[in-house]
């Protein structure tokens, strides 16, 4: 299905499929050994997965980045500048991903907690500005209701953001098998809710780049010059 796609939608797609499949894997697996997620084998199936993520999100972000550079030479909608900061905020939520799928929890916990908040937090900062962007954008270049879509996850994924950081700053330890009643499990599961809520929110955010990749193409153009 991927291959049949025109334009580099394939780009976004297989973002989206990758990392639906990271984490479904992931946790099928810990179900099937017994235990939880950050333990081998499933730790590090989720690292891998994770790491191909941040990849694809990146490539991701940069094709998004040259399609409005494109469309902003036709109508001038939105500042260069802020289309740049835009991307390097992004950038800099795909390496917190990456931080996050190399130093395991219970490894460095400190170092991983970083890289999930540079991650979250990042990528909630990109896809809000992205979803205004869009909205500058329409409706030349973007509907009014793909735009009202985008808006709506990144509000969704915003409210889950700051209730994810009060929660999980509330709790006291770190480790892997929580109980219900234990202290701090409800802070644990509040957080655990919010944090799954943002990162589908940008699964969902992604998926409605596919629509506007399906009419880009990328070409490499060679010039040979002759003294």
């Amino acid at each position: 299905m991927l291959c049949c796609m025109p334009g580099v939608a394939v780009v976004p797609a297989l973002l989206v499929s990758w990392s639906s499949a990271a984490f479904i894997i992931s946790y099928v697996v810990a179900v099937l050994a017994g235990d939880t997620g950050t333990k081998p084998p499933e730790s590090g199936i989720f690292g891998f997965m994770i790491n191909i993520s941040a990849l694809l999100a990146a490539v991701t972000m940069y094709i998004r980045y040259l399609l409005i550079e494109k469309q902003n030479e036709a109508s001038r909608f939105v500042r260069s500048s802020c289309n740049i900061f835009s991307l390097c905020i992004g950038l800099m939520g795909c390496t917190g991903m990456g931080i996050v799928a190399t130093f395991q929890e219970l490894a460095v916990p400190s170092v991983h907690d970083i890289g999930a908040l540079v991650a979250f937090g990042s990528g909630v900062v990109y896809i809000t500005l992205q979803s205004i962007i869009s909205y500058k954008s329409c409706p030349q270049w973007n509907t009014y209701f793909v735009c009202h879509i985008r808006m709506a996850i990144s509000v969704i994924s915003c409210i889950a953001f700051i209730p994810m950081i009060v929660f999980a700053s509330q709790i006291s330890m770190t480790k892997i098998d929580w109980t219900p009643g234990e202290k701090d499990y409800t802070y644990h599961f509040l957080s655990a809710i919010c944090e799954w809520t943002v990162a589908f929110g940008f699964i969902f955010f992604f998926l409605t780049f596919i629509r506007d990749f399906q009419r880009v193409s990328l070409r490499v153009s060679t010039e040979i010059h002759e003294d």
